[in-house]
């Protein structure tokens, strides 16, 4: 791997990190920390931290400190209420206006039964970015953009903290795609509303230290 010189690199390689679940919600950020990770003075370290700060994935803790930023319950049902909304209209058009062969490659996202919690985090985001794109709607895919952002680090991180939702979530995107393939875009958009719903229940049972 070429070494990271540059603020967009660092931000970028941090960005991908806190989506992928790699480093989670209320992880430190200590900007010397990171300059001595990538070999670089710290104002590169600090513009790519501000710029993060900027999209919503990270936040300023005690003494100021950067770190992977938290949401509180409240916060979350907002953001995921606004989420299924959008997700489900996604879901609806997609039902209406996939071809046989977005068909095909839906469900081949969803072939694999083994997946471990990061892989499986993967193949949930493809799956939900399937349905962006079989949508067909641009307007409604950048929408999406932001908010999928920032919810990721959390919808990434009930795989790997909670092993048992899984099986739940392929459960629920294998009933999406029923939907999908039968072109029934009232039950696909119930499905995902549904889906984004549950999602949200095991987020908030998490951060609440729940069993």
């Amino acid at each position: 791997m070429p070494p990271i010189r540059s603020a967009d690199q660092i931000h970028d390689a941090l960005s991908a990190q806190i989506i992928a679940g790699t480093l989670r919600p209320g992880d430190p950020l200590g900007e010397t920390t990171l300059a001595a990770r990538f070999g670089l003075s710290r104002t590169p370290v600090r513009e790519a931290l501000q710029r993060l700060a900027a999209e919503g994935l990270v936040e300023r803790g005690p003494r100021r400190a950067f770190l992977v930023r938290r949401m509180g319950s409240d916060a979350l049902r907002h953001l995921f209420e606004a989420l299924a909304e959008l997700e489900a209209l996604c879901a609806s058009l997609s039902a209406l206006r996939m071809t046989p062969t977005d068909h095909a490659l839906l469900a081949g996202i969803l072939d694999r039964d083994d997946l471990p919690g990061a892989d499986y985090a993967q193949a949930n985001m493809r799956f939900h970015e399937a349905l962006r794109q079989g949508a067909g709607n641009a307007v409604l895919a950048d929408l999406l953009a932001d908010l999928n952002r920032r919810s990721l680090p959390w919808r990434n991180a009930q795989f790997q903290v909670r092993a048992a939702r899984i099986e739940t979530s392929r459960a629920e995107h294998r009933a999406i795609l029923g939907a999908i393939t039968a072109r029934d875009a009232d039950r696909a958009a119930d499905l995902m509303r549904a889906h984004m719903g549950t999602s949200l229940g095991v987020i908030l049972e998490m951060i609440a230290g729940r069993e």
